[in-house]
C-alpha cells in the first residue's frame, strides 16, 4: 500500500511543501515513485514522519532530528523509551506553565499586581486568590468589595508584607492571650477583636462591627478559615468569633 504526497500531508496535517523539503534534505524519502515519477510513501515511510513531527513538535532542530532518526543499531523499543521520557517532560513543564499562568489570572482577580513568585513568598499557602471567584460572587455587588478592590489593586509587595506581618503579629498575640486563660469577653481579648477589626478598615475596607461579627461567625463555619485559626492554635477560631462579638456588643450594644 503506497500514498501520494497530497495523502500523506493530509493524514499528518502538513503540507506537501514541507515533504518536498523533508525528501530535499534527506529527512523523508519516499519509499517509491509512480510511473510518473511522482512520490510514492509506504506505511515505513509514515511512521519515520511520525517520529519526525514528534521530534519537531518538541522543538529538535531537523538536523538534530535526522541524527536521531538514522543512529545505527537503534533500538526501537529504547527509542520509544526516550520518547516517552521527553513526553514526560514536558507535560511537567506544560504544567507547571498552566499553574503560573493560573495564579496571575487570580492575581488579576484579586487586583493584586504580583507577580507569581511574589503571590507565593507572601501569601504562602494561603493565597487569597483562590477564593477569587466565590468572594466576587457572594459579595461582588457590595462596596466594601468595590473598596477592597480598590485599594488592593494598588498594593505592592512591600506593602503585602508589611500587612501580613502585621496580621501574623496580631494573630500571635491572640494565641498568646488563649495561653493566658484570659475569657473571650475579657477587656484584653475585645481589644485584640478591635484591633482585628481596625486592621481591615486600614488595610482593605470600612469593617463595620456587623460585618465584623458576620466575619467571625464565618471563621467557625467556614473550614477553611477555622483550619487557618485553629493550625495558628486549637481553639482559636471560635476564641476570636467570640472576642469579635463582645467587642461588638460593648461598642454598639446587641448586634
Amino acid at each position: 500500500m503506497s500514498y501520494s504526497v497530497g495523502q500523506v500531508a493530509a493524514f499528518a496535517g502538513v503540507t506537501v511543501r514541507t515533504l518536498h523539503h523533508y525528501d530535499e534534505i534527506g529527512l523523508l524519502a519516499p519509499g517509491g515513485r509512480s510511473r510518473a515519477g511522482h512520490r510514492r510513501y509506504d506505511d515505513a515511510d509514515l511512521d519515520r514522519l511520525q517520529q519526525i513531527l514528534f521530534y519537531r513538535e518538541l522543538g529538535f532542530p531537523l538536523d538534530e532530528v535526522a541524527v536521531l532518526l538514522d543512529e545505527p543499531d537503534a533500538d526501537p523499543v529504547e527509542h520509544l523509551r526516550r520518547r516517552h521520557g521527553l513526553l514526560v517532560e514536558r507535560i511537567e513543564k506544560l504544567q507547571r506553565m498552566a499553574t503560573a499562568v493560573e495564579h496571575a489570572m487570580e492575581a488579576k482577580k484579586m487586583g493584586i499586581q504580583l507577580t507569581p513568585e511574589e503571590k507565593f513568598e507572601v501569601f504562602g499557602d494561603n493565597d487569597p486568590g483562590r477564593y477569587a471567584e466565590e468572594v466576587e460572587q457572594r459579595w461582588g455587588d457590595t462596596e466594601a468589595y468595590r473598596e477592597s478592590q480598590r485599594r488592593t489593586a494598588a498594593y505592592t509587595k512591600e506593602d503585602w508584607l508589611r500587612m501580613q506581618a502585621e496580621a501574623d503579629g496580631l494573630n500571635e498575640r491572640i494565641a498568646a492571650l488563649m495561653g493566658t486563660g484570659a475569657a473571650a469577653d475579657s477587656p484584653e481579648a475585645m481589644d485584640l477583636a478591635e484591633e482585628h477589626r481596625q486592621q481591615i478598615v486600614r488595610f482593605y475596607y470600612d469593617c463595620t462591627y456587623d460585618i465584623h461579627t458576620c466575619l467571625g461567625e464565618m471563621y467557625v463555619t467556614d473550614e477553611r478559615f477555622t483550619a487557618t485559626y485553629e493550625a495558628i492554635r486549637p481553639g482559636m477560631a471560635g476564641y476570636l468569633r467570640d472576642a469579635i462579638v463582645a467587642n461588638a456588643v460593648r461598642n454598639v450594644g446587641d448586634v
